[in-house]
């Protein structure tokens, strides 16, 4: 909490709270039996997580991009998975609050504020993962509504969600052609493919969202027709922001459980903790969870005032603390020996789960790739 501002100071007291008792307890139940913990949600919603820098006329708590991040990195601890969905629904909100008509706002936010609803962000499709720009599914202007064809990969709480913010093909080929349009679950034509198995991410569902013939009105377009690849990428700028921040909470939790077992576990008559090999690689752990955790809420605060870097300084913050923050993770297994590798032992599945942040919301050789064409165009 170093350089916090008191009320950010509550903010993460709240969440690290929640996440000890609401979330923590559970963590593993989740994972196993694959639930979607809806309940545990809105109870996080009643403490203003379910639009944390959404506008507060519509139900959002208003606050900054960093709070956002300190949030985000405390509910982490308790529960990865669970917390990583929290952030993809946050930016669903956000993008409806930010490009959505007041009509829009006003229809959509609330519900969703209070998580009574649910929300899923369409981007990728089977053919088009990092090169979103290529996305296929096509949306035909009919009247006063558009026919949607096609089908979209990968889809966090697919088919259990209520509102699905989709990229689709509106005009030519290429960013220029794509438009946005938010969805909702029972239209016709709108439905999902089985759930897939994971190796992590076992709290949320994750299945295929196909549309056939399936009919949604203009009225639910947010912006201009043309204007959904800068939608999406505006999101994204937060939810990478948002997922290394939920690495953060991640690799925070898997240090203090090598600590604790570093100090309980005795080896050759002496406790782990008096090994310096052991003590340098703990020391190193800290140092790039507290680097990371830098870049993130430097990164965090760019994006907030909008500055010309802040696209660049996400990307980076993405790449490094994922990478880093995993490396901690697994570091903290390593630590556990053969415990590490029990389900019984929490380590594992923040190992798991924090594994696929290096993957999704662009993965990181696409960070590299924003960060080097910015580098050499300047």
């Amino acid at each position: 909490s170093t350089g916090l501002t008191e009320d950010q100071k509550e903010f993460q007291k709240v969440a690290l709270d929640f996440a000890a008792k609401e979330m923590a307890p559970y963590m593993a139940e989740w994972d196993e039996k694959e639930i979607f913990p809806v309940e545990t949600m809105r109870k996080a919603a009643q403490l203003g997580f379910g639009g944390i820098y959404v506008k507060p006329d519509v139900g959002g708590s208003g606050l900054s991009r960093l709070d956002t991040s300190i949030i985000f990195e405390a509910l982490s601890t308790g529960c990865t998975s669970t917390t990583a969905y929290m952030s993809i629904h946050n930016m669903c909100v956000w993008m409806i609050d930010t490009f959505g008509n007041e009509e829009q706002r006003r229809r959509f936010c609330p519900s969703l504020c209070s998580m009574e609803k649910f929300a899923s962000y369409c981007l990728t499709e089977p053919g088009s993962g990092s090169d979103a720009a290529s996305l296929l599914t096509s949306a035909q202007k009919k009247g006063d509504t558009y026919v949607l064809n096609g089908s979209k990969a990968f889809i966090s709480g697919g088919g259990d969600t209520d509102v699905y913010v989709v990229m689709c093909r509106t005009g030519g080929p290429g960013p220029k052609g794509i438009s946005c349009l938010v969805l909702e679950k029972g239209m016709p034509g709108l439905s999902f493919g089985k759930k897939e198995k994971k190796v992590g991410w076992n709290s949320q569902p994750t299945r295929a969202v196909i549309f056939e013939d399936c009919v949604v009105p203009v009225g639910n377009r947010l912006g201009a027709e043309g204007q959904g690849f800068s939608i999406a990428m505006q999101g994204l700028n937060g939810g990478r922001i948002n997922i290394a921040s939920c690495s953060l909470g991640a690799a925070h939790a898997s240090v203090l459980l090598a600590q604790e077992h570093l100090t309980v576990r005795k080896q050759f008559g002496e406790p782990l903790a008096s090994n310096q090999y052991l003590q340098f690689r703990l020391a190193e752990m800290a140092t790039r969870l507290v680097a990371a955790r830098l870049m993130v809420r430097n990164a965090a605060r760019a994006l907030q005032d909008s500055r010309e870097d802040a696209a660049v300084l996400c990307s980076m913050a993405k790449l490094f603390a994922t990478d880093e923050c995993f490396g901690i993770c697994n570091q903290a297994l390593q630590m556990h020996g053969g415990y590490g590798y029990l389900k019984d032992y929490a380590v594992q599945q923040f190992v798991r789960d924090i594994r696929v942040h290096q993957i999704l919301e662009g993965t990181n050789e696409v960070m590299r790739m924003i960060v080097a064409r910015n580098l050499l165009q300047s």
